[in-house]
């Protein structure tokens, strides 16, 4: 068994089994399946959010090898990588509670408490309106530079995401938005898997997860060869020699995507 708490559940859970009582909080419940429940609570006036596991059976394991997926056991897979990720400086959410109870991977019990990021405001929702209302070009360039950094950082401290879009990337509005900073912290990290080095299959996903999820927010080539240049910390000329077929690929699932779009005549 693997226990770690912080305050205030440290406290709160004292002499008690902290199993038992993370499954006895309460609030907005955002995700309720049967192995897995994502809520929001709060403690002493303060938010939290809990992804809770319980277990997701041999049979979805096997199911999940079969089709060439990596299978989420529990909440470990998140409290590594947020673990590894603090240790590189990359912004994200803090735990302050982790548990994890049972050997079999099968039936194994875990929690993962950590910190509510308020206020912030996801970087899909910022961007949606930039299409028609351009932001200013320092803001955007800032937030393209702060993105490349994130995942350049995670990918080299051993982490991909696997859930890696713009929505995953929070930004703060309580402190000063503009060319001259940006706050920013990347969440939703239970699939992560973390390693001491990322194959170049998990960041060429992680990659395109990110080009596709912003493909309708009004990049220009510019724009994409400056997140390139932040992310590879390379010379373009050698970027676009090393990565030549990484580029290919996204290009031609994007024009895919955008020929599926005006097909169905709905979002990407």
């Amino acid at each position: 068994m693997t226990l770690v708490l912080h305050e205030p559940f440290k406290a709160l859970w004292a002499e008690r089994d902290a199993f038992v009582e993370v499954e006895r909080l309460q609030g907005v419940v955002y995700r309720e399946l049967e192995n897995r429940r994502t809520l929001r609570t709060e403690v002493e006036g303060r938010g939290y959010f809990v992804k809770i596991h319980r277990g997701i059976g041999w049979g979805e394991i096997a199911k999940n090898l079969a089709t060439g997926k990596a299978p989420v056991l529990g909440a470990g897979q998140e409290w590594r990588a947020l673990e590894r990720l603090h240790r590189a400086g990359v912004p994200t959410m803090t735990a302050v509670a982790y548990g994890e109870r049972g050997s079999n991977p099968a039936t194994q019990h875990s929690f993962i408490v950590t910190e509510e990021l308020a206020p912030t405001v996801s970087l899909e929702d910022f961007t949606a309106t930039w299409p028609e209302v351009p932001p200013a070009p320092g803001l955007k360039r800032k937030l393209i530079d702060e993105v490349a950094r994130m995942a350049g950082t995670m990918h080299r401290a051993g982490v991909n995401h696997r859930d890696c879009y713009i929505c995953h990337f929070l930004l703060h509005t309580d402190r000063p938005i503009g060319a001259r900073g940006v706050s920013l912290s990347l969440i939703d990290l239970h699939r992560a898997q973390t390693r001491d080095e990322v194959p170049r299959r998990w960041r060429d996903k992680d990659l395109a997860g990110l080009y596709f999820s912003a493909l309708d927010i009004g990049l220009t080539r510019r724009d994409k060869l400056r997140f390139l240049k932040a992310y590879f910390r390379q010379p373009l000329r050698q970027i676009l020699q090393d990565e030549a077929a990484l580029l290919r690929r996204l290009e031609r699932k994007a024009a895919k995507l955008y020929a599926r779009k005006l097909r169905y005549g709905g979002a990407l």
